[in-house]
């Protein structure tokens, strides 16, 4: 497995796919989905921003996870496009990618990581909360063809918050 930077040819497409399929398999998600996870991923592939980073999972060549940072403003990063494929889970990547994420925040000089995803997904918000993010808002709205409570999580990015959540 090659944890990786540098997008190539097909990424886009399989990120987004990968999204798409996994969320209507798991959650109901209908095409729409993938819209919302394409645009903004085109975007931020068109971008030359150093303070912004997407980690790729590979594995013989297949894209099986990623997760991005995006800059907000000069303080604030967006957490982006997380996802491990089913047969990576539990295996200590999605928590990888997420220690590495918040590094390299910390390594850019933001203060805050702000993250959006839906009510219901456990594994998920239980890693959140292990890295130091807490719930700050929810909205209850229809999207991706049914009705979802997006929530909100945000974390304070500092030296004192890394390192009690790594030795945790």
């Amino acid at each position: 497995m090659l944890i990786r930077h540098a997008l190539k040819i097909g990424d886009i497409g399989r990120i987004t796919y990968l999204h798409g399929v996994l969320y209507a398999k798991e959650h109901g998600y209908d095409y729409t989905f993938e819209a919302y996870v394409a645009e903004p991923l085109g975007q931020f592939a068109k971008r030359s921003n150093a303070r912004e980073r997407i980690w790729i999972v590979e594995d013989n060549g297949e894209v099986l996870g990623s997760i991005a940072l995006c800059e907000v403003s000069a303080k604030e990063a967006q957490l982006r496009w997380f996802l491990v494929s089913p047969e990576l889970r539990g295996k200590g990547v999605g928590k990888k990618l997420l220690n590495s994420l918040i590094d390299f925040a910390k390594e850019q000089s933001y203060e805050e990581i702000s993250l959006w995803t839906v009510k219901g997904l456990e594994a998920a918000k239980n890693i959140y909360i292990a890295s130091g993010f807490t719930l700050q808002e929810e909205i209850e709205h229809l999207v991706w063809g049914s009705n979802h409570t997006e929530q909100k999580y945000v974390r304070s990015v500092s030296v004192e918050t890394l390192m009690s959540v790594k030795t945790a």
